[in-house]
């Protein structure tokens, strides 16, 4: 059964949230647990005990400068994503945010829904006035990297000293993305002349 296929018969969503009710706390702590055991990144290397992802979401929902997108298979939380915009100090790079944290549980791979995630994120970035979307990502997230650069993401650099993870020092990745002003699609022509 193709990806497509296999979509029809779920229904998924994507939704920016502000305040997550008790049992979708619950999913999503399940959810970003099943990423870190996988070795799916968010920073941890190590599953986390429910009352400390439960206290990281509900900290992310106070940050001003973060948005806390969602994805839902069958009306069940299975990942996230967050867009950071830079501090209002940072006039010079006001024109860009940062994707982090985007995964999708495991359990919940092969229906397409992280490339929904990731799209939601830049449609809502570039309706934002965004028009470049950063991200970074270890050199061991395969999945990660092959799904950013199909959807249009650019390699700029690799830092070699990037993690470490089980004891070894890993590189990471640092790709941008243009962004359509209020589309979130890729374009060029957004970089004006040096």
């Amino acid at each position: 059964m193709s990806q497509a296929e296999r979509a029809v018969a779920h229904a998924m969503l994507v939704e920016i949230v502000a305040s997550l009710d008790p049992h979708d706390l619950e999913d999503l702590c399940e959810a970003t647990n099943a990423a870190i055991i996988e070795g799916g990144g968010f920073g941890w290397i190590q599953s986390q005990d429910r009352a400390a992802l439960a206290r990281h979401f509900r900290g992310v929902l106070l940050v001003p400068d973060r948005t806390l997108f969602v994805a839902r298979l069958d009306g069940v939380v299975v990942g996230s994503a967050q867009l950071v915009r830079p501090p209002r100090n940072n006039e010079a790079q006001a024109f860009a945010a940062q994707l982090t944290h985007a995964y999708i549980a495991p359990y919940a791979r092969g229906f397409g829904l992280a490339r929904r995630l990731v799209a939601r994120v830049e449609e809502h970035a570039a309706a934002m006035g965004f028009r470049v979307l950063n991200l970074d990502v270890r050199e061991t997230q395969a999945r990660a990297i092959a799904l950013f650069e199909a959807l249009g993401y650019v390699r700029w650099g690799t830092h070699p000293a990037y993690a470490r993870v089980d004891g070894r020092t890993v590189a990471g990745h640092h790709y941008y993305k243009l962004l359509e002003p209020g589309r979130g699609r890729a374009t060029e022509t957004l970089i004006g002349p040096n």
